[in-house]
């Protein structure tokens, strides 16, 4: 949406040293009570949960000695990222002071400020001061920023990136070099949002797993190595695939590549012979279809009020904005974003109503549940 109003985006990945294992249990039960609001039984239960965990260490066929873990939380646990979350909570507040927006997902927290490419440099003093702030309540709670891990890039079009001069940002103490490509929450993400480098290693990552498979396919039932195609391939395919939205027609036909040697693998087809019934067949949703089917699954649930507030507010029906004597409010339909240029036909406000807008009335109808609307998508997608 900042690229779409010819805006750049400075965006800073920070990484926290060892997070899990430096949360003090006293802080964080202290804010659970004062913060939160969770007392009497149930803060005992969190207690419980935290309190007499040991741990030890044996190597070379010794033991050493058991001791008290007195911080951290269990990291192979569901409990365990939501009270880092709720530990770490108050450090949006010190982060909106600066004027800095936030993202955070466990142990991943991201910053970044929207600015025209003319005060690209006041960004950079902004997210410095932020910086030095964030640093001083990490500090506080026992927690660490690494500087030498955190990344730094610039996110925007290519007119408005070529605006910008600055190379380097300063973060504390250190200088970070501005870095052209940055992985987020496992995407490669890149500074003109194209996804090129995420599908480079989308179909990298694809082909190397369909060699491993292909001499094991001999000793395996059908359905077995369907499995395994659905386990290291598909879900490849599918993870965060609505961020290829738009994307260019060659990185999509990249990306439908792999799933048509995936399907040629699974039937052991030929290369020359067409693939459409065999993915019909397989009942595989192309790749484009499998983008929208999960732009329109968001929708429905933002519409539903159970997906995140920030994407809740981008869906608005027509009839709640008080066009009810129109026929889009009869229908249910979405209104989208006004977009400028193609940035903006891919963010979400605008892109994810248009999906909405081209299903059959019958799937957009409040009664529909969830899991049956998943199911009618995907047959309305095969036609």
């Amino acid at each position: 949406m900042a690229a779409d109003n010819r805006k750049v985006t400075l965006l800073s990945l920070l990484d926290m040293s060892a997070a899990f294992d430096c949360v003090d249990h006293s802080i964080l039960l202290h804010r659970l009570q004062v913060a939160v609001g969770i007392g009497s039984t149930a803060l005992d239960w969190i207690r419980s949960f935290l309190s007499g965990r040991t741990q030890q260490v044996v190597y070379g066929g010794e033991q050493s000695v058991t001791s008290v873990v007195l911080f951290g939380v269990p990291q192979g646990s569901v409990l365990g990222p939501l009270l880092f979350v709720l530990y770490t909570a108050p450090l949006f507040n010190v982060i909106a002071q600066h004027q800095v927006d936030a993202h955070q997902y466990a142990d991943d927290l991201q910053l970044y400020l929207c600015v025209p490419p003319s005060e690209a440099s006041v960004a950079t003093d902004r997210l410095d001061a932020c910086l030095v702030d964030v640093e001083a309540w990490l500090k506080a709670s026992r927690l660490r920023l690494n500087p030498g891990k955190t990344q730094i890039m610039w996110l925007g079009s290519a007119q408005q990136l070529a605006k910008v001069r600055i190379d380097e940002v300063p973060v504390l103490s250190s200088r970070v070099r501005i870095v052209d490509e940055a992985r987020n929450l496992g995407v490669v993400v890149d500074s003109q949002l194209s996804m090129s480098a995420q599908v480079a290693a989308v179909c990298r990552g694809g082909y190397y797993q369909l060699r491993q498979l292909r001499p094991l396919k001999r000793c395996m039932t059908p359905e077995a190595i369907n499995t395994l195609t659905h386990a290291f391939i598909s879900s490849r395919l599918d993870y965060c695939n609505v961020l290829y939205c738009g994307i260019a027609e060659r990185l999509l036909s990249r990306l439908q590549s792999v799933q048509n040697a995936a399907a040629r693998l699974v039937t052991g087809l030929g290369r020359r012979e067409h693939i459409t019934p065999v993915l019909q067949q397989l009942h595989w949703l192309p790749v484009r279809q499998r983008v929208q089917f999960k732009l329109a699954t968001l929708v429905y649930r933002s519409l539903a009020k159970t997906a995140p507030v920030y994407l809740s507010d981008e869906c608005c029906l027509a009839s709640s904005v008080g066009l009810r004597s129109l026929r889009s409010a009869d229908s249910r339909t979405c209104i989208p974003r006004r977009a400028h240029n193609s940035y903006g036909d891919r963010c979400f406000a605008t892109a994810g109503p248009n999906v909405w807008n081209s299903l059959p009335l019958q799937l957009r109808q409040p009664d529909v549940s969830f899991s049956c609307f998943k199911k009618l998508l995907k047959t309305a997608l095969f036609g």
